[in-house]
């Protein structure tokens, strides 16, 4: 067991670099709530009053109600897409035997490795053969794509770590291939599919570069380009700058905290073991 002492010198050591993770989270903030006349920035308190009117006018400003609505159409997609289909394709290769599934598996496990960079181009032109370009379908089908990737690789992880004594016992009860994925192996890796949720998710909001060579539409626009075009608009007040990057933050923040537990357990086990 470990003494007092040393329970104080952790508490301590986390302390500090929560101190530090929490900095720049500080000083956005305290910008954001600052007056737009003013040009400073960091840990300055708001002169006054704080000014929670400045997320107002970032938000009518920047038309962040309609980047908000694409990015949570394209990010519900693509973490759905993502997680049905990786499910079925991590069962299969972890559980089941066919030809070529090894191969199979390491094609998707390659996808990891591939630089978005080096894809987004051609794939343009490609899209734009399909006349997908400014459209959903532009933003949804290649991020589920490349999510997928990790997607399987995680979850086959986790269903190959899954108690053998449980699926055995199923079978002997009569349940199906079917049956067994989703009534007994996906409520109990709920921990490992929350954390491939909230990864997903936080990616995807995030994309930026597929984006901005994808859509050129204003109403197809995402939250973080239009953030760069907010920026562009509103480089010399930092302020509203700082309450837009809050609003465009805040639902990555809330996804993790609502599946904060099941994401940590998801990253510490993997998998639910007798």
């Amino acid at each position: 067991m470990s003494t007092r002492g040393e329970r104080l010198l952790t508490y301590l050591i986390l302390g500090f670099f929560s101190l530090v993770a929490l900095t720049p989270v500080i000083g956005v903030l305290s910008t954001a709530l600052g007056p737009q006349s003013s040009l400073s920035t960091g840990f300055t308190l708001p002169e006054g009053s704080p000014e929670w009117g400045n997320f107002a006018d970032a938000w009518d400003r920047g038309h962040f109600g309609t980047y908000l609505g694409s990015s949570v159409l394209v990010s519900v997609a693509v973490v759905t897409a993502t997680t049905v289909l990786a499910v079925l394709a991590a069962y299969a290769f972890a559980l089941m035997r066919f030809p070529g599934a090894t191969v199979l598996f390491y094609l998707f496990v390659l996808g990891l490795t591939l630089p978005q960079e080096a894809l987004v181009i051609p794939l343009y032109f490609d899209l734009r053969e399909l006349e997908l370009t400014d459209t959903y379908w532009a933003l949804i089908l290649p991020q589920t794509a490349q999510s997928l990737a990790f997607g399987v690789f995680w979850m086959r992880t986790y269903f190959r770590n899954s108690s053998p004594t449980v699926i055995e016992a199923a079978r002997i009860d009569g349940a199906g291939t079917w049956t067994t994925l989703w009534r007994i192996l996906v409520p109990m890796g709920r921990p490992a599919i929350s954390t491939m949720v909230v990864i997903v998710f936080m990616w995807t909001w995030n994309e930026f570069l597929l984006a901005l060579v994808m859509v050129s539409d204003e109403s197809h626009r995402t939250v973080p380009l239009g953030l760069a075009f907010f920026q562009g608009q509103q480089n010399s007040d930092t302020a509203l700058l700082a309450a837009a990057s809050v609003l465009v933050a805040l639902p990555v923040v809330a996804v993790y905290l609502a599946l904060q537990r099941r994401f940590i357990e998801g990253m510490l086990t993997g998998a639910v073991k007798e």
